[in-house]
């Protein structure tokens, strides 16, 4: 597979929508779950902010004023973003094992085909599994 231009989160974006046409159900999930991985990994701690001072008067908890309760999500490299989907890949691989080991092939195959349709999304250097694109 060619890998297209651009980091791994929109390379991943851009596989969805012809995994839905094609009713590829392990694809969407594989793709589904590498984009959540990213997106979790940017989401920042609610700990380290320090709680709002201000509240609508009535409403016990809230804030006041458009946007008061956001912040700035991390922003990733494209290593991070990299290493977080081959995280997923290999983890992937060792829970399909673990079915394996198990007498559940059905799902241990299920489970290498999500890893192996990430992994196809990876640069060479960070598929970590020795093939190239």
């Amino acid at each position: 597979m060619e890998i297209g231009p651009g980091n791994v989160r929109e390379r991943l974006r851009r596989a969805l929508p012809g995994a839905m046409r094609a009713r590829d159900a392990v694809a969407v999930a594989a793709l589904r779950a590498g984009l959540a991985a990213i997106d979790n990994a940017e989401a920042v701690e609610a700990a380290r902010h320090a709680p709002p001072v201000a509240s609508h008067p009535e409403l016990a908890g809230t804030l006041v004023g458009l946007g008061a309760g956001e912040v700035e999500r991390r922003v990733l490299t494209d290593a991070q973003m990299e290493a977080i989907v081959l995280a997923e890949v290999t983890e992937l691989r060792t829970a399909a094992e673990g079915y394996r080991r198990t007498g559940r092939a059905d799902q241990a195959e299920r489970l290498l085909a999500q890893a192996e349709v990430l992994g196809a999304h990876l640069d060479g250097s960070a598929r970590g599994d020795g093939t190239t694109p």
